[in-house]
């Protein structure tokens, strides 16, 4: 088997179970852990009776943990990097590290593992496959009517806390009162929940249950402007005013909420 100097290992979201048979054979097989919270990933290692040694590696300490790891990788040893749930580097720490042993030409890979964002997909029906996914939404209620307005035309996909998601979709409600949207709660876990409704009936059903644990949250995508208009038509006058592929799909895309990279290619033909 291939060796690296870096694993990239996804730990579960909720559910022990889910950690795969590679994961835990790389985290046995590692010279150290480089974890997010020792006492969290101490309890996954105990279960599994995985002995390696953790340090502390999270969005406080990370620059300064780069010498620390860098030593660790120059006398020859093995090093995994985990956060306290799901993928490092979604939403997670391990962005400065990665791009740092890259630099440096060290080997680094990642396991195929738990994810919120998939494991919440995975259960919910759309109608395209393309999303946006943008981590944490900004605080404010302006910053959030932004993010709204921009991928109006894309399924938006966000984490968000128990105490921040009632305030969240209120502001989705007032920014669109006719918004669909779903929210999902401690996936792969005993109360795991999926709710999928207009944005007022989901606000009505969570004021009437309890809201708690790590939440995924998708705002549908609107109606594309553009079912009733032909684009192979407007691609058509724009190539005739002399704009290129690249200009034809930002002001299409722009103006009708239809997909870039498909006008794009169109105007190629």
């Amino acid at each position: 088997m291939k060796e690296y100097d870096l694993y990239v290992v996804p730990t579960p979201i909720g559910n022990l179970s889910d950690i795969t048979l590679r994961a835990i054979e790389v985290l046995k097989s590692v010279d150290m852990i480089a974890c997010e919270d020792s006492r969290v990933t101490q309890k996954l290692l105990n279960h599994y009776d995985i002995k390696t040694k953790c340090f502390s590696y999270h969005k406080f300490n990370e620059k300064e943990r780069i010498s620390k790891i860098l030593e660790i990788l120059e006398e020859g040893k093995k090093l995994a990097l985990v956060s306290d749930a799901g993928t490092p580097l979604f939403c997670d720490p391990g962005v400065v590290l990665v791009d740092e042993l890259k630099k440096r030409n060290y080997k680094v890979t990642s396991l195929a593992g738990a994810n919120a964002v998939a494991t919440f997909l995975s259960q919910v029906p759309r109608e395209g496959e393309d999303f946006t996914f943008v981590g944490f939404l900004p605080k404010t209620k302006t910053q959030i009517e932004k993010l709204l307005d921009y991928y109006k035309y894309t399924d938006l996909i966000f984490y968000d806390s128990p105490n921040r998601i009632m305030n969240t979709l209120e502001v989705i409600k007032n920014f669109d009162s006719t918004a669909k949207v779903a929210v999902g709660r401690e996936l792969t876990k005993v109360f795991e929940e999926v709710v999928i409704d207009n944005v007022d009936e989901v606000i009505k059903y969570f004021e009437k249950n309890i809201l708690k644990g790590e939440i995924v949250a998708l705002v549908y995508r609107r109606k594309s402007s553009a079912d009733n208009v032909d684009m192979d038509d407007k691609i058509k006058i724009l190539k005739n005013k002399n704009y290129g592929a690249k200009d034809i799909s930002i002001i299409l895309s722009s103006l009708y909420g239809v997909n870039k990279n498909e006008i794009y290619k169109k105007s190629l033909d």
